[in-house]
């Protein structure tokens, strides 16, 4: 089961997330999903549209890579990046037309088949800082 959960977790970040391909959305979520992902919490597979959606907008070319990926029971973990070129809103911040790279630790919970339930740690102060909103602090002198 744990590898079966594995392949479940990485079509959904490679397919869905970084190809947009949301007809797999009903194939790989469950109806009951809760996403518990920054900048909101999403839930069934509407919750999860919006979401992608929301992010496709804001970086058309967003790609994922899978890093690494551990899987224990129903549980996968799967660290993973991104890199996108911020040419839409995003969190009420303007298009900036910036690249970068995120860093992100995702955990799904799986059963029967689908995507029940995930928490997505990302770096959202490099994102931030990335895109401008926020300064980046400069070196220390010594």
């Amino acid at each position: 089961m744990s590898e079966r959960n594995k392949v479940l977790a990485r079509r959904a970040i490679e397919e869905v997330w970084g190809q947009g391909n949301y007809a797999l959305v009903e194939d790989l979520y469950a109806d009951n999903y809760a996403g518990h992902q920054p900048p909101e919490e999403h839930h069934g597979l509407e919750g999860v549209k919006h979401y992608f959606t929301m992010l496709r907008e804001a970086f058309p070319d967003i790609r994922f890579t899978v890093e690494d990926q551990i899987a224990e029971g129903d549980r996968v973990v799967t660290r993973w990046s991104s890199s996108a070129t911020h040419t839409g809103e995003f969190m009420g911040i303007a298009p900036t037309g910036r690249s970068g790279v995120v860093t992100g630790i995702t955990i799904n919970r799986c059963a029967n088949g689908e995507i029940v339930e995930a928490w997505t740690n990302l770096d959202a102060l490099g994102l931030m800082q990335q895109l401008g909103a926020i300064s980046t602090p400069d070196p220390v002198a010594h």
